[in-house]
C-alpha cells in the first residue's frame, strides 16, 4: 500500500459515506412535505413516526462523514469547517432542530404546540439539503479561502491559523453562485424524491400514499431539469487539475468530462446510477400497486453521487478548488493525513462492512411491518 493508494481509498471512503448521505436525507425530504402530505393530525403524525424511524441513521452518517473527512483529509476540515462556519452552523442547527422536534412535539408541557415543531421539520427538511448540496457544488465552483501553511512554522504566533476565508461571509457567499443554488435545489427536490417513495413504501395507508404518488411528479420533475442541466454545466466547464510532478494548480478545458472519458468505470457507474433513480420514480408513477421504488432510486441515488465525488478528486484534480488563489486550492495529495495515520484508520474500515451489515438488520427489523393508525395508537410514538 503505497502513500498514494492510501489516499485514493480515503478519498473513496469519504466520496461513499457522502453519497449514503445523500440517499439518507429522504428523512428531510418527507419531512419538508409533512404537512402536504398529511392533511390530517393522524395523518402528519403517521409521516413523522415513519421518517423518525430513519432519522438517528441520517444523522449518525452526517457525523461520521465529518469524521472520515477530519481524520483523512484535515486540511479541508479546518479549512471548510472552520472557514465557511456559517454555513455549516446553519446546517447543524437545522439539525439539531429535527432532533428537538422529533422527541418533544408530542411531550407533556409542550406549551408551543405540535404545530411548531413539525414547521421545524420543514425547515430542516428545506435547508438541510439545500445547503449540503450547496456545500457539496463548492468541489465543482470553488471557494474563497486563503490556505497559508507557513503560519504553522511562525513560532511569534499564539494560535497558528493555516487557513481562513477570504471574506467576511465565512461560507454564505457560496449562494450567490447560481449553479451552487442549482445543485443545492437538485439535491433537495432529490431528498424530497425519495422521501416520497419512502413513504409510499412505509406507510400503510392509501389516502397518503395517493397525495404522495402527486408530490412525486411535482418532486422529481424539477429534480430532473435541475440535474440535468447541472450535469451540462459540469461536464462543458473549465476545471481544477493539478500537476503531479510540482503540485501546481491550473485550469483545465472540460476537465470533468475528460476524468469521466478517462475514468470510464465512473461513467458506467454514473449512467446505471441515473437509470436506477428514473426506474424507481418511473415504474411508481405508472404503476397503482408498485411501492417499492424507493431501494432502486435510493441504489441509483448512492452510485451517481459517488461517481461524481469520485471524479471530483480523482485523476489528479482539485477537490476543493480556492477562488481567491488557485495555487492554494487542496487536492488528495496536499491536504491528507501523514501515511501513517491513513495505513493505520485502513485497517479499522475494514471493519465498514460489519457496520453496513448492522445498519441492514436494524433496518430490516425496524421496516418489519408497514406502520399504520393502530400501531401509532397502541404502540409508542413520537
Amino acid at each position: 500500500m503505497t502513500y498514494s493508494f492510501l489516499q485514493q481509498y480515503w478519498w473513496f471512503i469519504v466520496s461513499l459515506l457522502g453519497a449514503i448521505l445523500v440517499f439518507l436525507m429522504f428523512v428531510q425530504g418527507a419531512n419538508s412535505m409533512v404537512r402536504s402530505l398529511g392533511w390530517t393530525p393522524e395523518g402528519r403524525r403517521l409521516v413523522v413516526n415513519s421518517t423518525g424511524r430513519k432519522w438517528e441513521f441520517t444523522f449518525t452518517t452526517l457525523v461520521t462523514f465529518g469524521g472520515a473527512f477530519f481524520a483523512s483529509f484535515p486540511l479541508f476540515y479546518s479549512t471548510s469547517f472552520g472557514g465557511a462556519y456559517w454555513l455549516w452552523m446553519i446546517i447543524l442547527f437545522s439539525f439539531v432542530l429535527q432532533a428537538v422536534s422529533y422527541e418533544f412535539q408530542n411531550k407533556l408541557g409542550n406549551i408551543l404546540g405540535p404545530t411548531t415543531f413539525q414547521w421545524f421539520l420543514v425547515i430542516n427538511g428545506i435547508l438541510g439539503p439545500l445547503l449540503l448540496g450547496g456545500a457539496v457544488a463548492t468541489f465543482f465552483e470553488g471557494s474563497n479561502f486563503v490556505v497559508e501553511k507557513s503560519n504553522f512554522l511562525d513560532a511569534g504566533a499564539v494560535t497558528p491559523v493555516i487557513s481562513h476565508w477570504g471574506n467576511a461571509s465565512h461560507g454564505l457567499d457560496a449562494l450567490l453562485n447560481p449553479w451552487v443554488l442549482v445543485f443545492g435545489l437538485a439535491v433537495m427536490f432529490l431528498a424530497r424524491t425519495l422521501g416520497t417513495l419512502y413513504i409510499i413504501n412505509n406507510v400503510n395507508d392509501e389516502d397518503i400514499r395517493s397525495r404522495a404518488s402527486v408530490r412525486l411528479l411535482g418532486s422529481a420533475v424539477p429534480f430532473l431539469v435541475l440535474f440535468v442541466a447541472y450535469l451540462v454545466h459540469l461536464v462543458l466547464m473549465d476545471g481544477y487539475a493539478w500537476r503531479p510532478d510540482t503540485g501546481e494548480v491550473f485550469l483545465e478545458p472540460n476537465k470533468y468530462l475528460h476524468n469521466f472519458l478517462e475514468m470510464w468505470p465512473l461513467l458506467i457507474l454514473l449512467l446505471i446510477g441515473v437509470v436506477l433513480v428514473l426506474l424507481g420514480i418511473g415504474k411508481t408513477l405508472v404503476s397503482a400497486t408498485y411501492i417499492g421504488g424507493i431501494w432502486p432510486a435510493g441504489i441509483g441515488t448512492v452510485l451517481t453521487v459517488l461517481a461524481l465525488l469520485l471524479c471530483a478528486g480523482w485523476h489528479y484534480t482539485a477537490y476543493y478548488p480556492s477562488t481567491y488563489d488557485m495555487q492554494m486550492s487542496l487536492t488528495i495529495s496536499n491536504s491528507c493525513s501523514s501515511e501513517f495515520t491513513l495505513r493505520t484508520m485502513f485497517y479499522v474500515s475494514l471493519l465498514i462492512p460489519f457496520v453496513l451489515a448492522y445498519i441492514v438488520y436494524c433496518w430490516d427489523k425496524i421496516d418489519s411491518r408497514k406502520l399504520d393508525h393502530d400501531e401509532i395508537a397502541h404502540d409508542e410514538a413520537y
